[in-house]
């Protein structure tokens, strides 16, 4: 195997025992060592092994016709010209991702000054390298935002688009559940294909491809980061998945109709209380067994 297949294949770490022998024979193999171990830290799955190799080529190319001195200060400036390239490419891709875990919460400060309340089971993702170009955010769970006037501010979700300028929203998305309240400003929503635009106190929600949009007079942030997590002519099977959230527990309804509305509110800080709260005017009864929850009729 010549030299140039050789350094390939190291680039690729897939040299065998008898051809690493081989390599580390080789006069560059001590200097190329060395840079691999500078760019460790800085590797990124969008560097091919290919591009790498490219950029090496040229002095590996030359290196076979005139073997002087300025082989390892041109292999360091080859490095350095490597090393830079990752960190733009890393620094411009990578993604920031924050998720809580069920019955946790946590407060998000965006590069703008813009602050996220991330609710329990939920996830927020967004680019900090590229924030100064589009401000955007991918939500998956339910968040409460206060945005810092400025560019347009998009929170894409699974099931539709919210669009503001500097506001303080809520939204919600969930299994087949989309619901976003205006607190602040103006919110203009992108849902199946058609916008509507909320004002203080709006709600705009989709259950199951049913929608509607209400108003009423909302308090100055929603009741979750009160640590209380209310509904309004809710099916119960999204107020059971609350609780799920909200507790850590697994809920077995029997022989219940789980599209019965609901409209109420349970506490995040005592389970019985929050299951009386759900039950009672349903009449429904609930056993508890360690984190599993059956709930059946009367």
């Amino acid at each position: 195997m010549n030299r140039e297949e050789l350094i390939k294949k190291w680039l690729d770490h897939n040299l065998t025992p008898e051809e690493q022998i081989a390599f580390e024979q080789l006069e560059d193999a001590k200097p190329l060592t060395q840079m691999d171990e500078t760019l460790k830290g800085f590797k990124n799955e969008g560097l091919s092994i290919d591009h790498s190799y490219l950029a090496l080529q040229k002095e590996l190319k030359l290196r076979q016709h005139k073997k002087s001195s300025w082989l390892k200060p041109a292999l360091k400036i080859t490095a350095i010209l490597v090393l830079g390239l990752s960190l733009y490419y890393y620094t411009a891709t990578l993604d920031t991702a924050v998720e809580t875990p069920i019955a946790q919460q946590s407060t998000v400060a965006l590069p703008d000054a813009s602050v996220v309340e991330l609710n329990a089971n939920s996830k927020l993702v967004f680019n900090k390298g590229r924030w100064s170009e589009t401000r955007s955010v991918n939500l998956e769970g339910e968040a409460f935002f206060k945005v810092a006037k400025g560019a347009t501010f998009d929170v894409i979700t699974p099931q539709g688009l919210v669009t503001v300028l500097g506001t303080q929203f809520n939204v919600k998305q969930r299994q087949n559940y989309f619901e976003v309240t205006c607190y602040e400003g103006a919110v203009a929503v992108t849902h199946q294909d058609q916008s509507f635009n909320l004002k203080p106190g709006d709600t705009y929600s989709s259950i199951y491809g049913m929608t509607s949009t209400k108003t009423a007079n909302n308090p100055e942030q929603p009741e979750w980061l009160l640590g209380e997590s209310s509904f309004k002519s809710v099916p119960l099977q999204y107020v059971l998945m609350e609780l799920e959230n909200q507790y850590d527990i697994t809920i077995t309804p029997q022989d219940i109709d789980s599209s019965r509305l609901f409209t109420g509110s349970f506490t995040h800080n005592d389970l019985d209380l929050a299951l009386q709260s759900v039950t009672i005017p349903l009449n429904l009864n609930y056993t508890i067994s360690g984190k599993s929850i059956l709930i059946q009729r009367e």
